[in-house]
């Protein structure tokens, strides 16, 4: 750990402010903090893609070597995001017949006729 004022090495450390470690030069009684490294955007990113694709909270977390909470809180912060960009209108018509006849059996489809 250099000191940011003098450059020197001697620095030792000296106590924590809001979960961030204090130094305290020896040379010129300078005190400093380091800085937060945290996990970069590209990771975070990374872990939403991911997520798009299919991929559960604890399996991304085991991917990506981080926590699966981290990796919830990442996706929720990014939806919450995007709240403000959504469009207000709602969707009126959804056209479902055409998917109707792959997925139902003939005979279903011969009773729904009836109807």
């Amino acid at each position: 750990m250099n000191c940011p004022k003098c450059g020197s090495v001697d620095c030792t450390k000296d106590g924590i402010i809001k979960e961030r470690q204090r130094y305290k030069c020896k040379s010129c009684g300078y005190r400093h903090t380091v800085s937060y490294l945290g996990i970069s955007p590209a990771i975070k990113r990374q872990a939403l893609q991911l997520y798009l694709e299919g991929l559960g909270f604890r399996s991304i977390g085991r991917f990506l070597k981080c926590s699966h909470v981290a990796v919830y809180n990442w996706i929720k912060a990014h939806g919450e995001s995007i709240e403000s960009i959504r469009s207000a209108a709602g969707v009126d018509v959804v056209e479902m017949m055409r998917c109707i006849p792959t997925l139902v059996p003939k005979k279903l489809l011969l009773d729904l006729d009836c109807c």
